[in-house]
């Protein structure tokens, strides 16, 4: 572990700490925004967006969700999964990545410590234990057992209990998408001088709307957006077949082409190990459909969401890091593909800028 790494992991214990549940991130916000303003860095909050700015503004665009998986209190002593509940959606028709996902990992949560916050502030409103997780065939919907919130009000946020670990070569936690804000901040540390995006509510499909509201504003554009995140994968051997994740498009919208192929270059001229998810995916539904089992899904990203919307007045890539154990308070990244992104970032976006 370099030291450069040490320094991103002080960083991310410092960000987990703050709860960001779907829909309840404002907290979190108030935490970026103490952390980037120490730095001298401008910071500017709109409507579901943190932007933070340097002195070259307009010289890079990088972007990454701040939202986690989290519980909503519906009712009383009653839980339910937030990105559903924020989403608006009045059940679960299994045909979303995120859906499928949870269906194989909610029992998991069994046993999982929470703790309750106040939605805006972040105060401390309790602690609880999750006894049950079960799908109510009535609403459609995944409901949550917890003792000890039994006080909890309607509408109060309640987040997983985290903290970061590292054992032989791996680090873990509630990864999604705490780890590519602290890399944000990381290269904030570092003179990055551009733009970057902190999107709320991505895991309930808005983020995107956040972001291109923020370009239409200011009658903005560009064809260079780079959007940070995880990349799940079901074995750790399957993840350890690349250090970063690339795409050349997803469900909603290809990619630009010429971003796409600039951070692969940054991967072979650093010695980068890096693999397409989509290829991926259509590797393994080649393979399901020998096996007559339904076909994957390319998934939905923010950036794909965001060039549908824009007719691709908005347009990037994505940069990713492998991981297991995806929207669990266990995904795993190798450190090595964490310090892969740094590497190629700090060349991208402050060495070349």
């Amino acid at each position: 572990m370099s030291h450069d790494f040490f320094e991103l992991l002080d960083i991310l214990k410092l960000l987990i700490r703050y709860p960001s549940v779907v829909s309840a991130e404002h907290s979190f916000f108030r935490a970026l925004q103490r952390e980037l303003e120490e730095m001298g860095v401008h910071v500017t909050w709109y409507e579901g967006l943190l932007v933070a700015q340097g002195q070259k503004p307009l010289s890079r665009f990088m972007s990454a969700h701040i939202d986690r998986h989290g519980l909503i209190c519906t009712g009383p002593n009653e839980f339910q999964y937030a990105a559903f509940i924020a989403s608006n959606r009045g059940d679960l028709i299994g045909n979303s990545v995120s859906e499928q996902t949870f269906a194989t990992i909610s029992e998991r949560f069994i046993n999982t410590q929470v703790t309750a916050y106040e939605p805006w502030s972040g105060v401390y409103r309790g602690k609880g234990l999750i006894t049950q997780v079960y799908l109510c065939p009535q609403r459609g919907n995944m409901v949550f057992e917890v003792q000890g919130l039994e006080h909890v009000v309607a509408g109060t946020p309640v987040a997983f209990q985290d903290k970061v670990k590292t054992e032989d070569g791996r680090l873990s936690a509630q990864l999604d998408n705490v780890l590519s804000a602290a890399v944000l901040i990381y290269l904030f540390r570092r003179g990055y001088q551009g733009t970057a995006f902190f999107t709320a509510q991505e895991e309930a499909g808005r983020s995107w709307r956040y972001m291109l509201e923020w370009f239409q504003r200011f009658n903005q554009s560009t064809q260079e957006l780079i959007v940070l995140d995880t990349s799940p994968y079901a074995t750790s051997e399957e993840a350890d077949a690349q250090l970063l994740v690339l795409r050349h498009r997803d469900n909603n919208a290809v990619f630009n082409g010429d971003m796409v192929h600039k951070l692969e270059n940054y991967c072979q001229v650093l010695g980068i190990e890096y693999s397409f998810k989509d290829e991926y995916i259509a590797t393994k539904n080649l393979q399901r459909a020998q096996e007559g089992k339904p076909e994957m899904s390319l998934g939905s990203t923010e950036m794909g969401r965001i060039i549908s919307a824009s007719n691709h007045g908005i347009s990037g890539a994505t940069l990713q890091i492998p991981t297991t154990g995806y929207h669990t308070t266990e995904e795993t990244a190798s450190i090595r593909s964490i310090g892969a992104m740094l590497a190629l970032l700090e060349q991208y976006a402050i060495a070349d800028n």
